[in-house]
C-alpha cells in the first residue's frame, strides 16, 4: 500500500473513533476557492513597471478577461440559434464577432501573465466574476438576438475603458494600446447592431 493512500486509511479509521474531527492538513481535500489579490504572488516580470502596479493591472485584465469570455460565449448562443428573416447575414457576422474576440481574449490573458500576474478564466470563475447579465438563451428571433449583443457589448466596452484609464495611469502603454484595439473594434461592432435596430 503507498504511503499517501496509507495515510489516508490511518485517518478515517481515527476519524470513525471520534478521535480525529478534522483531516489532518497533508490529506485535506481541496478546496474551491475563488481568486483573490492577497493570497497572490507576483512572478518575477520582464516589465519595468513596479510590482504595485503590475498587481493593479493584472486584477484589471483578470476582469476584462472574464467578461470577455462571457461575452464570447453568449455570442456564441446567438450564432447558434439565431432565426428569422436577416439570419443570412447575422449567423456569419456573430461567428466574426466571436473568432476576433476569442483572439482579444487571448492577449488580454498572455499580457496579465507576462506582467507576472496569473489568467483566471475557467467558466466557474467567469460566471462568479462576469458583468455582463445572462443571457436568455431562448431566444431564437434575429433582431432580439442583435439587440441583446448591443447590450452587452457596451457593457464590455465601458470595462475597457475604466481599464484603460487605469493602465494610462499606471504608465503601461502596451496594456493602454491592446485595449484600445478592442475598443476601436468592438465599437465598431456595437454600431453596426445599434443601426441594424434603427427603423
Amino acid at each position: 500500500m503507498s504511503r499517501g493512500i496509507a495515510e489516508v486509511s490511518s485517518a478515517l479509521r481515527w476519524k470513525r473513533r471520534g478521535a480525529l474531527p478534522f483531516w489532518p492538513p497533508r490529506i485535506q481535500p481541496a478546496r474551491h476557492d475563488t481568486h483573490t489579490r492577497k493570497e497572490d504572488t507576483m512572478y518575477r516580470s520582464p516589465s519595468p513597471l513596479p510590482e504595485k502596479a503590475r498587481a493593479a493591472i493584472s486584477d484589471s485584465l483578470n476582469e476584462r478577461l472574464a467578461d470577455g469570455l462571457d461575452l464570447h460565449s453568449q455570442i456564441k448562443v446567438a450564432h447558434w440559434n439565431i432565426k428569422g428573416p436577416q439570419f443570412a447575414s447575422l449567423h456569419p457576422l456573430f461567428e466574426t464577432f466571436a473568432v476576433s474576440l476569442a483572439t482579444h481574449n487571448d492577449s488580454i490573458a498572455e499580457r496579465a501573465v507576462t506582467l507576472g500576474g496569473k489568467a483566471y478564466g475557467t467558466s466557474r470563475h467567469v460566471g462568479k466574476a462576469s458583468r455582463l447579465p445572462e443571457y436568455p438563451q431562448d431566444t431564437t428571433r434575429d433582431m432580439e438576438h442583435v439587440k441583446l449583443l448591443a447590450e452587452r457589448i457596451e457593457i464590455y466596452l465601458d470595462g475597457l475603458r475604466k481599464s484603460r484609464a487605469l493602465f494610462t495611469e499606471n504608465g503601461d502603454s502596451d496594456s493602454e494600446g491592446l485595449a484600445t484595439d478592442i475598443i476601436t473594434e468592438f465599437e465598431k461592432h456595437a454600431w453596426f447592431l445599434r443601426a441594424s435596430l434603427e427603423g
